[in-house]
C-alpha cells in the first residue's frame, strides 16, 4: 500500500491557491469615517466648487484643451463616480455612529441603574439614622423630665438651684 505524503491530508481542507486579500475592516470603517467626515466640511465644499468653475472655464475659453466640451459629460460622469461612492461610505460612517451611540447609550443606562440604587441604599440608610436619632434622648427632652421630677420631689428643688448658683459663680471666675 502507498504511503500518503506529508503535505497531502485527506482530513484537512486544502489551503487555497488563490491569491487573497485581507483588510481589516476597523481600518476601512476609520478611513470611511475620515473620508464622510472631509465630504462634509466647508474646505471640500470650496475645493470642489474652484474645481468645478476651472474645469468650466478651461473647456469652454481654453480651445486647445477642450476634453469635455458644453453639456461636460465628463464632469458629470466624475460627479456621479463621486456619487457613488460617497454615499456608500457616508452610511458606513453613520452606522459606526450608531454603534458607537448604542455602547454609550447602554453605559449610561447601566450607570444610571447603579446610581439609582446608590440613592436608594442612601435614603434608606438616612431614614434608619432618621428612625434611631429619634429614639435618642435629647437635651430638652432630659430637661423637661428633670424639671418634673423637681416638682414631684419637694426638697430636691433646693439642691439645684444650689448648683445652678455655684456653677454660675465658676464660671463667672473663669472669665
Amino acid at each position: 500500500m502507498p504511503e500518503l505524503l506529508t503535505h497531502r491530508r485527506l482530513d484537512q481542507p486544502r489551503p487555497p491557491h488563490r491569491f487573497t486579500v485581507s483588510f481589516d475592516p476597523e481600518l476601512f470603517g476609520q478611513i470611511s469615517e475620515r473620508i464622510a467626515r472631509f465630504l462634509g466640511t466647508g474646505k471640500f465644499l470650496f475645493w470642489m466648487t474652484v474645481f468645478v468653475i476651472v474645469w468650466i472655464a478651461v473647456n469652454l475659453f481654453a480651445v486647445s484643451l477642450q476634453w469635455d466640451p458644453y453639456p461636460f459629460i465628463l464632469l458629470n460622469l466624475a460627479f456621479s463616480t463621486q456619487a457613488s461612492y460617497a454615499a456608500p461610505l457616508i452610511l458606513l460612517a453613520q452606522n459606526r455612529q450608531d454603534d458607537r451611540d448604542r455602547v454609550s447609550l447602554e453605559e449610561d443606562r447601566v450607570r444610571a441603574a447603579q446610581t439609582k440604587a446608590d440613592t436608594d441604599y442612601l435614603a434608606r440608610e438616612l431614614a434608619a439614622l432618621r428612625l434611631a436619632i429619634g429614639e435618642v434622648t435629647t437635651r430638652d427632652y432630659l430637661r423637661t423630665e428633670l424639671d418634673r421630677l423637681r416638682e414631684e420631689v419637694p426638697g430636691l428643688r433646693s439642691e439645684v438651684e444650689k448648683r445652678r448658683i455655684r456653677t454660675s459663680f465658676r464660671d463667672a471666675d473663669d472669665i
